[in-house]
């Protein structure tokens, strides 16, 4: 028999699509019945929309780890807790450290997660205009894989840089290898067509009930905008933010209230991913993952499930905890410094509470994850004014100050008598806004990408790697050395093999 190769069997595989059949009307309440072949499926609407939702099902296993793995324990934000006993997850301590290594398997699941989203939405667009339906379901469907498309090429392009660029179905071996790794610009010229295309497809779309957590054209146009300001294309971002904020978008005035499962997908909330706790292969497990592996039931409040080496991730660092100004509400809504342990005392290791709302089956959370929320619109659009041109006590400022005083804090004006109020001048207010980025948006996944696109991630990651390594017998002497070159991730090394890529620099 024909030897096949590696490259066809795992290009192969990732071409079996899990369908997920809706057996209520909320299209995440969902039950995996088959694995099929995309060349026996999208024979009418019912199944193209099975695909559209088996592509949002992409999301759930990326956002229970890479995205806040990426996007907050490699910044300044969080850190983990040693484990003594349980050494089998090390390459995440080694990725909070940057002593990536591209064999690393959250290294290659993170690419290999991502690239299946963008498979899923490539099936679907390629095959919906042999399928009979409404134009508006034609556009909405459209719409929602392009948006999801466009998702997944942002965040592989922010985390590897060049990345291959694959916009059709792969329906034979021959179509598995790449044309190579595309040029940056490259990728982002199709994220923002992605994008704009999907904010035209999904306006005048509205969503009942049962599809609240459908991508929007508020979430397209809202991710384009954070597109143009990584670019540093204030100018095009602007038009996008100012059209989210005509969409009726608002503040909850409970700053608490946007992570509280009962209430999720509320008035200030863009684009979540959505998990259901009563079912487990679409529940949430945050609050577990983030509570202390030696905390016992003390912070879960379940007694039913032990904590181990799954646990103690994403601990917020002492940076973090100091960052919160006096009586901002934020803090205890996001953080707790400490527990009671089960002997009654205090035990002084910190945790996220954003997302510790209780379990609905034992180790199963109903916890959404934010991905684009209103207050981030607010203080895009409150930065990209300043980097227009400052204007004290402009607009700039009144956008940064409905974010401050819903979480209890004074406003911050031109030649304030405190001084930690004061702002005069452009460089000031910039500070002063990634600031409000760093304590509003905390342990939602933003840390990182805005310390990389303002150019103080080395700077700001250096200096918290001294920090951390005062005291420490644990972290390795060549931890958090941070250059340019490692502010990208290494290509998975299975990917350079069999698909001939070239390495980043390391």
């Amino acid at each position: 028999m024909k030897r096949i190769s590696n490259i066809i069997i795992y290009r192969l595989a990732s071409l079996l699509l899990i369908f997920q059949v809706s057996c209520s009307s909320d299209f995440l309440d969902l039950n995996p019945e088959a694995t099929a072949n995309s060349d026996n499926f999208y024979k009418n609407e019912e199944e193209l929309r099975q695909a559209v939702n088996g592509a949002y099902n992409i999301l759930q296993g990326l956002g229970r780890l890479h995205f806040w793995l990426y996007g907050e324990m490699r910044s300044d934000n969080t850190t983990f807790q040693y484990n003594t006993a349980d050494r089998g997850l090390e390459s995440r301590e080694f990725i909070d450290q940057f002593l990536v290594n591209a064999t690393f398997e959250p290294i290659w699941q993170f690419w290999q997660q991502s690239y299946q989203g963008i498979l899923r939405s490539n099936e679907v667009i390629d095959r919906i205009d042999a399928i009979e339906m409404t134009d508006q379901s034609r556009s909405q469907y459209l719409g929602e894989v392009k948006f999801l498309r466009g998702l997944h090429y942002f965040n592989l392009v922010r985390q590897y840089g060049a990345v291959p660029l694959r916009l059709d179905a792969t329906n034979s071996p021959e179509g598995a290898t790449s044309q190579g790794r595309t040029p940056v610009a490259e990728v982002y010229q199709q994220i923002i067509l992605d994008l704009s295309e999907a904010a035209g497809s999904l306006a005048n779309i509205t969503y009942g009930q049962s599809d609240k957590g459908r991508a929007s054209e508020g979430a397209a146009r809202a991710l384009l905008a954070k597109v143009y300001i990584t670019l540093g294309q204030y100018e095009n971002a602007i038009p996008e933010l100012r059209r989210v904020v005509s969409l009726g978008y608002s503040l909850l005035p409970n700053y608490r209230d946007n992570f509280v499962p009962e209430l999720k997908n509320g008035v200030e909330s863009i684009f979540e991913i959505q998990y259901l706790g009563s079912q487990q292969a679409l529940s949430s497990n945050f609050m577990y993952q983030f509570a202390p592996y030696t905390s016992g039931s003390a912070v879960t409040g379940d007694p039913q499930t032990p904590l181990g080496g799954a646990s103690g991730w994403n601990i917020p660092t002492k940076d973090m905890i100091e960052a919160y100004e006096d009586g901002d509400l934020r803090k205890d809504a996001s953080l707790s410094e400490g527990f009671i342990n089960a002997s009654g005392a205090y035990v002084a290791i910190p945790y996220i509470t954003k997302y510790n709302n209780g379990f609905v089956e034992r180790g199963q959370t109903d916890d959404n994850f934010p991905y684009l929320r209103y207050s981030d619109v607010l203080l895009m659009l409150a930065e990209c004014l300043n980097e227009q041109g400052f204007v004290g006590g402009g607009e700039a400022f009144d956008l940064l100050n409905r974010v401050r005083v819903r979480a209890g804090l004074a406003a911050k004006t031109v030649g304030n008598a405190v001084p930690a109020l004061s702002i005069n001048s452009q460089e000031e207010f910039r500070e002063a806004l990634f600031h409000e980025r760093r304590v509003e948006l905390a342990f939602e996944n933003h840390r990182w990408y805005d310390l990389v696109r303002s150019g103080k991630a080395v700077e700001v990651m250096n200096a918290h790697g001294i920090r951390e390594k005062q005291g420490s017998t644990i972290i390795p002497g060549n931890a958090y050395n941070v250059t340019e070159n490692r502010l990208l991730l290494p290509i998975p090394q299975r990917e350079v093999n069999l698909d001939k890529l070239e390495q980043n620099p390391l």
